[in-house]
């Protein structure tokens, strides 16, 4: 009865914790990727305003033409870029979806670092593709023999996260230039998916789609403006690529939300350098809480972290660490390695020092 096609994707280990953190009592829970401030109160009234005035009917399926507008001022003034065409996406993931859908045919292949955002890898093989990793392993960086050595004729895509879900990694751009040749050598497309991007602490934030010009920056507001149950995101590219997946949302999402546009409009306007700041003392302390007992690399954006398992693997440690009440994801759900794990840092200062003790513990009294 189900399509074979599900077969090739498996359950999301994060949904299974999060099943997980339902049943227990007062968890220590490290493991959701969810900002833990709330939406802008501007950006609030905004969607009230909206819905009050009525404007709850679909919108046109590439998005409000203020929305657009605002998107296209905000990315010139902090990539440099004007895009040929934009699209108003229900979330990044939806852009996602569409993406793979509209580029990749049966055998292509789609090239991702590895650790990488658990989306992808499914997402490649619903297409018809294959997935294909580079190793970044051990401290999570690209190098160009490893890039060089996953390319092949079958290559599509290049898929970047940055900054990256679940290592906190931001690439430099002298690692962007080094993938943009590989890329311009072989011609293919690259996928930047900037949703974290508002989250970069230790330099200026660089986009590949300011590098080279065959990229399709996917962004959106869940992280940077705490939206993410509001589904608003944004894909901007080559007007060939961006015209056929518009024409596939109108035959699946349609839409993004009608008053989350509006509140995009809103949402630009909003500073987000104090969430930035919180998270990069957040950041600090989960490292500095850490690196006596863990093989561990500071992130430097995003709000994650993902040390090395200090005994057993991924899973066997997670296991340990559920027993004691705290809540973090095994690294296989987003690695073809099963040594690492994620904590995810959008937790209040208690419950970080909290997860820090009970992680500490776990280390230094080893395997059970």
């Amino acid at each position: 009865m189900i399509a074979r096609r599900m077969n090739l994707i498996d359950a999301s280990g994060i949904r299974k914790v999060f099943d997980l953190a339902r049943k227990m009592t007062d968890p220590v829970n490290l493991s959701i990727g969810q900002p833990d401030f709330d939406v802008p109160g501007p950006v609030k009234q905004a969607a009230v305003d909206a819905i009050t005035a009525g404007l709850n009917r679909y919108t046109v399926t590439q998005g409000i033409p203020e929305l657009h507008d605002g998107l296209k001022q905000h990315l010139e003034a902090t990539r440099g870029i004007e895009p040929e065409a934009l699209l108003v996406t229900s979330g990044v993931s939806g852009g996602l979806v569409l993406m793979f859908l509209t580029l990749i045919d049966e055998g292509d292949e789609v090239v991702m670092p590895d650790p990488y955002f658990v989306m992808y890898k499914h997402l490649a093989h619903l297409a018809g593709g294959r997935a294909k990793f580079v190793d970044t392993y051990p401290d999570f960086r690209l190098r160009r023999e490893a890039l060089e050595a996953a390319i092949t004729p079958r290559t599509k895509l290049l898929a970047l996260n940055s900054p990256c879900n679940p290592t906190g990694m931001t690439y430099s751009r002298e690692e962007l230039e080094m993938a943009a040749d590989v890329a311009r050598k072989h011609d293919f497309l690259v996928l930047s998916d900037e949703i974290y991007d508002s989250f970069c602490y230790a330099q200026d934030y660089v986009s590949m789609a300011s590098i080279y010009p065959k990229t399709l920056l996917l962004g959106g507001f869940s992280k940077s403006h705490a939206m993410t149950g509001w589904r608003l995101g944004y894909a901007a590219g080559p007007k060939e690529i961006i015209s056929e997946m518009t024409k596939l949302q109108q035959f699946s999402f349609v839409c993004a939300p009608s008053f989350a546009q509006q509140a995009g409009v809103a949402a630009l306007a909003c500073s987000t350098d104090a969430a930035r700041e919180a998270y990069q003392a957040k950041r600090d302390l989960i490292y500095h809480g850490l690196k006596e007992h863990f093989e561990v690399h500071k992130p430097d954006g995003a709000f994650y972290i993902f040390p090395k398992a200090p005994w057993g693997s991924d899973q066997e440690f997670v296991e340990e660490a559920i027993k004691n009440n705290l809540l973090i994801i095994p690294g296989r759900v987003f690695s073809e390695r099963t040594t690492h794990f994620r904590i995810s840092y959008a937790a209040s200062e208690d419950t970080l020092k909290r997860g820090i003790d009970i992680l500490n513990r776990l280390a230094q009294n080893g395997r059970p």
